[in-house]
């Protein structure tokens, strides 16, 4: 990662990150793939958001979830899928984009045969920390692990990061 920053670092900067330069860990079932940081408050002190990419398997999906005051936007560049956003089902494809405000419910699956690629931004950040707490670290080119459970106290990793429970009905 290489910076280029002016005397003022906290408004005037610049931060490059190169493909497999940020943080990455690799996420269990159901999602499986992996998440790779791009820019967090670790690498950008007082940053308001974080931003990364997430690949997800085929076959697996991202559970129905959401996130209590955050502004999120993912956009798709690779693979196909379905993202359901309050039950409904919506198509993506490479250059699909999605806007979703607070407790905006949604799930999001690999519905081709190839890894199904997005670059997710939140807004308040949080999502970094939650991939950190429930992944195992990846180094880009390695082969995927077998399929891992998730933590058992994934719940309240959760809640500690930029999740929301689902009323149950």
């Amino acid at each position: 990662m290489t910076a280029l920053k002016h005397e003022d670092a906290t408004r005037n900067f610049a931060v490059v990150v190169q493909p497999d330069e940020g943080p990455s860990w690799w996420q269990p079932v159901p999602a499986n793939g992996y998440g790779e940081v791009k820019f967090s408050q670790r690498n950008v002190p007082g940053l308001p958001f974080s931003t990364g990419v997430q690949s997800i398997a085929p076959g697996c999906f991202i559970r129905d979830h959401q996130h209590p005051d955050h502004t999120e936007i993912l956009f798709f560049y690779e693979g196909e899928g379905t993202v359901e956003l309050d039950g409904e089902p919506h198509p993506v494809r490479p250059g699909t984009a999605i806007l979703l405000g607070s407790f905006r419910r949604h799930k999001i699956m690999n519905t081709g045969t190839k890894d199904l690629k997005m670059f997710w931004t939140i807004m308040p950040g949080g999502l970094d920390l939650f991939f950190e707490e429930i992944g195992r670290p990846r180094t880009p080119g390695e082969p995927a692990p077998a399929p891992f459970a998730r933590p058992e106290d994934v719940d309240s990793i959760e809640m500690d990061t930029v999740f929301a429970p689902i009323a149950q009905k």
